[in-house]
């Protein structure tokens, strides 16, 4: 089984969602006999936002510079990880209301019409399938259902709708209020590495 292990928080050791994420990925370590895990921490090595000029070299223009030409060459990596990868695990902090910058660069270049989705006719034809997603999500606040704050959660929505539109249904694993107090992190925390460790090798399988 190829493991992709994406990283996005830019708190380093502190961070919560990397403390998941982690867990997530020794769980299935655990869980399976044969794991292959590539790392990549976006907030230590990030991909360059879109530009222009990066848009109209994905198109088939000719790259002007070599910082784009290196660019191209990035997001095509990025890419071929993803598609190369049986079980995506992404760290992914809620930072102001959505997410990171460097987590929605790689989204940017994972999501490329022809390559994990295409339209057509009938509508929009998600193209990658027999993939297993895993996000863990941090949250400072509360915003899940039902919350005052919840029309202002724009991370796992979010999430949940790109991968949906590419053709997979993500696992969230959440820890929320993180930044209430102590005692609410630290039970945010332990909730979710809880969810962690019940995973299962197969999503099929996987603890309710």
């Amino acid at each position: 089984m190829k493991l992709l292990h994406i990283d996005s928080s830019v708190l380093g050791g502190n961070s919560v969602s990397r403390q998941i994420s982690a867990a997530v990925v020794q769980q299935l370590r655990t869980a399976s006999s044969d794991v292959t895990v590539t790392y990549r921490d976006l907030a230590a090595k990030p991909l360059s936002h879109l530009s222009g000029e990066l848009l109209a070299a994905a198109h088939g223009a000719t790259p002007e510079s070599a910082t784009v030409r290196d660019d191209l060459a990035a997001g095509a990596a990025a890419l071929d990880e993803f598609l190369a990868a049986d079980v995506v695990v992404i760290g992914a902090p809620m930072y102001n209301f959505g997410v990171p910058s460097q987590l929605k660069a790689w989204l940017d270049r994972i999501l490329v019409a022809g390559k994990t989705f295409k339209y057509s006719e009938a509508g929009v034809q998600g193209l990658v399938t027999g993939k297993r997603v895993i996000v863990a999500v941090s949250r400072g606040g509360f915003y899940g259902v039902g919350s005052p704050a919840a029309g202002f959660e724009h991370l796992e929505t979010y999430l949940r709708g790109v991968f949906g539109f590419i053709g997979v249904t993500p696992e969230v694993i959440v820890a929320e209020g993180i930044q209430v107090s102590p005692e609410q992190r630290e039970k945010a925390v332990a909730g979710a590495l809880a969810a962690a460790g019940a995973l299962k090798a197969t999503n099929n399988q996987r603890a309710a």
